[in-house]
Formats: structure tokens, sequence, C-alpha cells
């Protein structure tokens, strides 16, 4: 009996990566191309449908392919586009998912990697058991995935859930939007180097990241120095916690969640992050939802996150179309 898998793939500003996964989340298979290499989309298109065949061949067990799932910058669930993606070589709108179905006769289904990342996590992560949760991805930027009884939010244009773009502090940092103020300029990991930066100019205190030059601070040193007591880098996780859970207790006040994941470089923190997080979440969040929220570390592999997230789009559109039948 042939094994049932879905085909997940990444489009990111650099490389697509793309992996054969079955229902377990195992990835069967794996590969790769250079998105940068084709500024033509259907060049890319033609491309990516090679390598796809290819890694299908390279398996040893007899499979079938069930349907394809694409995580991308501004990809739009309802219309199968990615649209004006701020990191992409493509302008203007793309049509994919129609482009893709020219080669594939099983279901393509897109969405944004955050959306993605929300999924990966309720088929193969920590919210298997959920119907209602919001993960952020504290990345370079901030991105969210928001899922309410079971289903991702897409709202009326397919790109509902962008927590990273509310304003949290009116005519403050620039944000690469357009806009200032935004979550993701002060929670992520581009977010905390900013914080740290600021605080060197009010604090005189010593640290040993006042030797590093602004253009190679990176969230992960503000870790390690934090995990040696630095005053800046664990005020910089404080301020950074602050802001998350204010955002947290907003966002709990209108989904009532029964978990917040934290995924990507800055949940890598760990207690640095979680710690003071759930603190001000406790003193700030609503007295009808203390003790209603979770928030906990995402559960699926980092390095992996991103094929297991589109595959896990690819198995969710399925249960849609086989109950649709």
């Amino acid at each position: 009996m042939k094994k049932a898998i879905t085909v997940g793939i990444d489009i990111g500003g650099t490389n697509s990566v793309m992996g054969a996964v079955d229902r377990d989340g195992n990835i069967l298979g794996e590969n790769r191309i250079s998105t940068t290499d084709y500024p033509d989309i259907h060049d890319y298109v033609s491309a990516l449908q090679e390598a796809i065949l290819e890694m299908l061949k390279k398996i040893p067990e007899e499979i079938e392919l069930k349907a394809l799932g694409i995580g991308a910058p501004n990809g739009n669930y309802y219309h199968g586009t990615i649209e004006s993606p701020p990191n992409l070589i493509w302008e203007g709108v793309t049509p994919l998912c129609k482009l893709m179905s020219k080669y594939f006769t099983e279901p393509v289904v897109l969405t944004n990697d955050a959306n993605a990342a929300a999924l990966g996590e309720m088929i193969y992560g920590g919210a298997k058991q959920m119907k209602n949760f919001i993960i952020y991805t504290l990345g370079t930027g901030l991105g969210s995935g928001i899922v309410i009884n079971g289903e991702v939010l897409y709202g009326h244009t397919g790109f509902a859930g962008e927590i990273g773009h509310t304003t949290m502090v009116p005519g403050g940092r620039d944000c690469g939007c357009g806009r200032q103020g935004c979550l993701e300029t002060y929670v992520s990991a581009t977010g905390i180097v900013r914080t740290v930066e600021e605080l060197f100019a009010k604090r005189r205190v010593h640290s040993p990241l006042r030797d590093v030059p602004s253009d190679q601070l990176t969230s992960k040193m503000i870790t390690e120095a934090a995990q040696q007591g630095d005053p800046i880098a664990l005020e910089a996780f404080d301020k950074t916690a602050d802001m998350l859970a204010l955002s947290i207790v907003n966002s709990v006040a209108f989904s009532s969640p029964e978990a917040i994941f934290l995924f990507g470089g800055l949940s890598n923190a760990g207690k640095y992050i979680f710690e003071p997080t759930e603190k001000y979440v406790n003193e700030k969040i609503q007295s009808i939802f203390k003790g209603t929220v979770k928030i906990l570390p995402s559960l699926i592999p980092e390095n992996n996150a991103a094929i297991l997230g589109s595959s896990a789009l690819a198995w969710k559109e399925l249960e849609k179309i086989n109950a649709d039948k």
C-alpha cells in the first residue's frame, strides 16, 4: 500500500525549500532551489516542479502525493496568490497556485509563513488537541497565526492576523511596513537589538555588548550576555517581554485562546523571554481571563518548521475537501 504524503514548500527571499511529509510529520525527502535565480515566475515554477519530481523519485518507498502546500511572504490563501511581497523578486500579484496547477493535478494551496507555522503546530506540534491558539513567530520580524475554532483566521482579505503590525507605540520606531510603532519593531530579533542600543544611550553601566559594533550585534549575543548576568541584556529582555505581554493580553481579549505559542530565534532565549512575559501577562490581563491561557514554546523543530508548516496546510486542505464531499 502506498504511503500518502503532501509536499510542503517554503518560499524564502534567497532559497525555496521543499519536503515530502507523511501524516505523522516524518520528512521522507527534501530539496531546494534558489529563489533569486528565477526573475521570471514561469521559469521559477518550472524549476520548482522539476525539483519536486526529483525529490519524489529519490524516496525509496512507494508514495502517493495527495496535495501541495506553500508558505510564502504575503501569501493569500483565498486567491492562491503572492501579493507585493517585501523580500521576493516578483512584483505585484503572482498567481502561484494557478501556475503550479499546470504541472500538478493534486490540490495546491498557499498561505503566508506565519499561518503555515500555526497549522504546523496544530497538525504536528504542541497544539494537536487545541482549537483556539495563537502563534507568535519571533524572527527578524514578528509574524503571527491565529486559530479560532480549529480554523486559521484569514479575515475578509486573506491577510488577517498581522499582530506584528499592530501599533503599540504611536509615533514610535519606524517599521519596514511604512508606519511607526509596530509591535515587531520592539518584539523581534531586530527589535531587541534596537532596545539594547537605546539602553546604551540611557545607562552608564558596563556591558560587554558595548564593544560589539552595532551592525554586528545580534539577539543571540544578547541572550548569551543575559545568561552571564549582563544588566543591559536583562533589562532589554524585560522591556521586550513587557511589550510582548501587552500584545498577548490584547490578543486574549479578542480571541480567548487556550495557548500562546512562541516560536523562532528570540524564543530560544528560554526563561529570559518566557518568565518576564508570563509575569507581565499575569499583571496586565483582564480578571475574567486570568489562568485561562498558557504561554508555551513551539514543539516544532525550528530547522524543519517551514516544511512542516506548509505540508500541514496541505493536510488541512485535504480535510476540508473530504468534508465537502
